[in-house]
Order: structure tokens, then C-alpha cells, then sequence
């Protein structure tokens, strides 16, 4: 009489378990367990940055830019500094942002916005190319609820909240800005989309693609009498030929 195996059984008559299968169950947790961190990340909504907006301050912002147009018109050739103050009380009354859809549009003469202008599409890192498209770019944009900028040194901070399918989310982008032949320069330090990192490379390619992008470049355009932009010693300088 035959008797079975017992590397085969196990006491209480279970079967062992392959070593692939095990693995193939901790594989399959782990990936679980690794989206789920990941839409926590992405979904989570940071505080706004500490930036003083005021009546006051977009009234200063105002008069600067007026001084500037009246120079113009005079053939001199002035230059425009705007504090954090003075930048987030401009920015705050002359942005089109979905929750003030009545806000009157920007003042041609004034420098473009640079946290509106030159924020990448997030979903630039949820994509498989790493790289945001032309109409998912323009479809972010028109969903900007809130725009803070925090400028240190020669970078900026910028803040942004979208509306996403009614989900708040936030992107934070910190950089370096400037201008290049008559354009609008963005460049990439850092960014941040919820509390998850962005990588470097996701970064740069969809800020390059975003700005490349020909509906994006036109929008990118400073006006015709603005020769420089660039943050100094945390204001905005904007000088005018």
C-alpha cells in the first residue's frame, strides 16, 4: 500500500503555496497600496501661501502702471516694480478665475501674469507621455479658481487651485522667471501637484511642450514695449524700451 507524499500536504491537509504566488500577491498589495498613497497625494489641497493682498496695494499697483503708460507716451523709458503685495492685489482683481468670471481682463500694457501664464498642466504627470496637450492645457486654465505668488530672492512661488470634475486640487510651482524674444520665460525649480513631487524631467518637458505649443506661445507674448522681466530681491521687474 502506497502512502501520499507528504511534501505535497501540508497538516490539515492544505496545500503549500508556490513562492511565485506569494510573490505575486505582495506584487499585486504593493501596487494596490502604491495608487492608493498616490491619489492621497494627489488630492490632497495645501494651505495657500501667506501673501498679503489689500485695496491698498492694487490701488499702488495701479497708479504704478498708469506712471508707466504716461511715460511711454513721453518717450522715456521706464521700469515697473511691483512687491508681493502690490503683484497679488493685481493679480487678484484683473485675472479672469472661474470663481470671477466678471473680472475685467488685464491692462495690456501691464506685464502678463506669470503664475497664470506659465504653470504646466498637471496632468502633464498623470499622462503617459509625460507631457500635457494643447486643449488639456487650455481646459486647466479656464479652471483656475485662486492664483498666489511669493517671490524670494530672483524665483518666484507660484500657487495655483483648479477645479478638476468638482475635486479642488493645488499645484505649486517654483522657478525662475525671465523673458526671450519678446516672450514670456519660465524656469522650472520645483513643483508640486497636491502634496506629490513632480518629477524634474515631467516638470521641464511639459512646461517646454506648454510653452512651444503654438495656441500657448501667442498667449506667452509680452507686449511689444517690455524688453526684460525678471525677479529682483523679491519684486517683480518689468523695464519698458
Amino acid at each position: 500500500m502506497t502512502t501520499a507524499n507528504p511534501q505535497k500536504w501540508q497538516p490539515g491537509g492544505s496545500k503549500s503555496v508556490s513562492p511565485w504566488v506569494w510573490a505575486f500577491r505582495c506584487l499585486r498589495w504593493s501596487t494596490y497600496l502604491a495608487v492608493l498613497v498616490t491619489l492621497i497625494l494627489l488630492l490632497y489641497k495645501k494651505d495657500p501661501p501667506p501673501v498679503q493682498v489689500s485695496p491698498q496695494a492694487a490701488a499702488r499697483a495701479e497708479e504704478k502702471v498708469e506712471q508707466v503708460q504716461q511715460s511711454l507716451s513721453q518717450g522715456e523709458k521706464p521700469t515697473l516694480r511691483l512687491d508681493e503685495a502690490e503683484l497679488n492685489s493685481y493679480l487678484a482683481s484683473h485675472l479672469n478665475l472661474a470663481q470671477n468670471p466678471s473680472a475685467p481682463a488685464s491692462n495690456p500694457t501691464a506685464p502678463a501674469a506669470p503664475a497664470a501664464s506659465s504653470a504646466p498642466d498637471p496632468s502633464a504627470v498623470l499622462g503617459p507621455s509625460g507631457a500635457p496637450s494643447a486643449d488639456e492645457a487650455e481646459q486647466m486654465r479656464s479652471s483656475v479658481k485662486d492664483v498666489k505668488v511669493q517671490m524670494d530672492g530672483d524665483r518666484v512661488r507660484a500657487y495655483v487651485v483648479f477645479d478638476v470634475h468638482g475635486k479642488d486640487m493645488t499645484l505649486e510651482l517654483v522657478g525662475k522667471l525671465g523673458a526671450a524674444d519678446g516672450y514670456l520665460k519660465f524656469e522650472p525649480i520645483s513643483g508640486q501637484l497636491g502634496a506629490l513631487p513632480i518629477p524634474q524631467s515631467t516638470l521641464e518637458t511639459a512646461v517646454q511642450r506648454l510653452m512651444d505649443s503654438p495656441e500657448n506661445r501667442e498667449k506667452l507674448r509680452l507686449p511689444s514695449d517690455v524688453s526684460e522681466m525678471h525677479i529682483e530681491n523679491g519684486q517683480l521687474v518689468a523695464t519698458y524700451h
